[in-house]
């Protein structure tokens, strides 16, 4: 368990990765969350399996994620995860690594889901670390001397991006010495960046 920063305390954070079938437009066939409420717990990270509609593709399977079909022969659709999933997500303020690519995904399969703010743990990286030669998550882990020992899940899991990218969010905070309205500033996608009226997340 640690605790966040000052800029993050009473903030309604949620992380989120989400693992595709590869196909166009993708399909989710596995989302991690992660909610953070004044601390980061384990206890609060949850993982759903989907078993999507069409096939996943081996070069996915190969070379991003490693989830095959029979891994996700047995799970529930995604109408039968989506109330779940959309209650995690539901006025909480977004966290992820390329967020764009998750707010992507998450509209498609939640049409009725509407973040009020959505932070970029990529653009915040570009903001502290400016002129590294990469901005992948698996670069920004090593750069910052992440420890990963503590994630149960396979490296490119759902769950494991998520473990991470809450952890970085929380290194890049700290070292960009940021409070919350700079937070917001440098790393919230273009047009969600300003608080909107009854969200309760400012």
């Amino acid at each position: 368990m640690t605790t966040v920063p000052a800029a993050l305390v009473g903030k309604r954070i949620t992380v989120v990765d989400v693992e595709g079938n590869g196909g166009q437009p993708p399909e989710i066939i596995e989302i991690a969350v992660l909610t953070i409420d004044g601390e980061v717990s384990g206890e609060k990270l949850r993982t759903w399996l989907v078993r999507p509609r069409q096939p996943i593709a081996e070069l996915v399977t190969r070379k991003v994620h490693g989830i095959t079909n029979a891994d996700v022969a047995d799970a529930p659709t995604w109408p039968q995860v989506a109330d779940d999933v959309a209650g995690a997500l539901t006025d909480r303020i977004l966290v992820a690594h390329h967020a764009s690519v998750e707010h992507r995904v998450l509209s498609a399969h939640l049409p009725t889901w509407r973040p009020a703010l959505i932070l970029d743990t990529l653009r915040l990286a570009k903001h502290v670390w400016p002129d590294l030669p990469s901005y992948s998550l698996d670069r920004l882990i090593v750069h910052a001397a992440l420890d990963h020992s503590t994630v149960a899940s396979q490296y490119h899991r759902a769950d494991w991006d998520t473990w991470m990218t809450a952890q970085l969010l929380l290194t890049l905070v700290e070292h960009g010495n940021l409070d919350w309205p700079r937070l917001v500033t440098v790393a919230a996608l273009p047009g969600f960046g300003q608080p909107q009226p009854g969200a309760g997340l400012w």
